[in-house]
């Protein structure tokens, strides 16, 4: 099976699809973290996604895709089509509430991003972020998963935009310990916080796959298209 796992640069998915047997690659404009450029793309993924097409791998080595991707996962960028960001498109002044015109733009434009992998000339594709803001009206997304539905104790509310695929079955239900990503020490309402989440703040240990999730992923929908 020829798998594209788009805007990865960790390279979990990858990996768990690789270590099946599949033919899957990763694609992001950062250089991979996962330790296996020979099956990073680095570079605009756009043209790739429809498949028949030819590109070179980080370490040089040259493929080609005849027809279609079997399967195409894409992790886009949340930061600007995130709810939990949604506070920062507007502004106030002179206690009046302003929409800040440069954050929506990015907004839409993360929006067309988005919808390109949906549209996608393949059968099977799903698309992974947190909870959008209803601002940007994305279509509605097919489930919700938890890290601690696939052994990591956290929680961390994900949503996946399925086609051709089936809903991702929990495979190992734990306890969650905290929140992945803090919510700050406060409430909405001004109220402490009981449960704060993780203490770390870097967005790129935030977004990374979970290996349980990767994990199914690879042998639910990898299972299934062969």
């Amino acid at each position: 099976m020829n798998a594209l796992i788009a805007c990865e640069e960790s390279q979990t998915v990858c990996k768990a699809f690789r270590e099946l047997g599949h033919n899957a690659f990763s694609c992001d404009i950062q250089e991979c973290s996962g330790g296996h450029p020979e099956w990073h793309i680095q570079g605009d993924v756009i043209p790739l996604i429809n498949g028949n097409c030819e590109f070179r791998t980080v370490d040089g080595t040259g493929h080609v895709i005849n027809g279609k991707w079997d399967l195409i996962i894409a992790h886009p960028p949340c930061t600007y089509l995130s709810n939990a960001g949604a506070a920062r498109l507007y502004k106030k002044i002179n206690g009046k509430s302003y929409v800040e015109v440069e954050r929506l733009s990015k907004g839409l434009k993360a929006k067309a991003f988005f919808l390109e992998f949906l549209s996608a000339d393949c059968p099977h594709i799903a698309i992974e972020n947190p909870i959008p803001s209803g601002i940007y009206m994305l279509p509605n997304y097919s489930q919700i998963i938890q890290p601690y539905q696939f052994g990591h104790p956290y929680s961390k509310k994900t949503c996946l935009w399925l086609k051709g695929l089936p809903n991702l079955k929990p495979t190992n239900i734990v306890n969650p310990l905290c929140s992945w990503v803090s919510g700050g020490s406060k409430k909405s309402d001004g109220s402490p916080r009981t449960n704060c989440g993780t203490k770390f703040r870097d967005s790129k240990t935030r977004s990374k796959t979970f290996p349980g999730i990767a994990k199914a992923m690879a042998e639910q929908w990898g299972g299934l298209i062969e």
